[in-house]
């Protein structure tokens, strides 16, 4: 329709719907793979950490996450490693601690272990640092006992100087006579004071 000079869009209908026929979709199935191993669940961390070979001073080459699956291929000598299947893992394959990890059921065999790593950086001591920090102790000689000098027990002699009558009183009953007398004064101005 044109009206006005305005091009107006024709309008389109479509005919019945029709749908796509859909095929038989294959599904794919696994056969058993022989032994694999699944991360612990009950584990204090989120992943465990994947090894280039079973000792911990191997470079780590990736990570599983709780509950992943790994097929597989081998043990140390000893068990506490396995070897799993690792796709980014230099040569497909990586080390897991067995601490970690549940082991199916399946035999799985002892495989030859991987050279040990080279370090990257060889630890050297500068000799100039290390002697700073050596000491030398000057041996002693023991002590040697000395006798100590004899013991002088000093001895007291009775001296007759003063006079026979305060040799024949005792000091302690001058002592409670002089008390008496006191007290009998302080009676006396405490009386009169009233």
């Amino acid at each position: 329709m044109v009206g006005f000079g305005i091009n107006q869009p024709a309008r389109v209908e479509a005919a019945d719907p029709y749908q796509i026929p859909t095929g038989k979709i294959p599904t794919v199935t696994s056969t058993p793979g022989g032994a694999y191993v699944t991360v612990r669940v009950d584990l204090d961390q989120n992943f465990v950490n994947l090894r280039a070979g079973p000792n911990p001073t191997y470079e780590k080459v990736g990570v599983l996450l709780i509950g992943q699956k790994a097929p597989a291929k081998g043990r140390s000598p000893g068990g506490e490693w396995y070897l799993i299947e690792y796709p980014g893992a230099p040569g497909g394959v990586a080390w897991v601690y067995a601490y970690l990890v549940n082991v199916s059921a399946g035999q799985i065999p002892v495989v030859e272990l991987p050279p040990t790593p080279t370090p990257l950086v060889t630890p050297t001591i500068n000799p100039t640092f290390a002697a700073q920090f050596v000491i030398t102790i000057a041996p002693t000689r023991l002590a040697t006992f000395t006798p100590p000098p004899p013991l002088t027990i000093p001895t007291f002699t009775s001296s007759s100087s003063g006079s026979d009558l305060a040799r024949g009183v005792p000091m302690g009953m001058v002592i409670i006579g002089l008390a008496a007398v006191g007290l009998f004064l302080g009676l006396i101005s405490f009386i009169q004071s009233r």
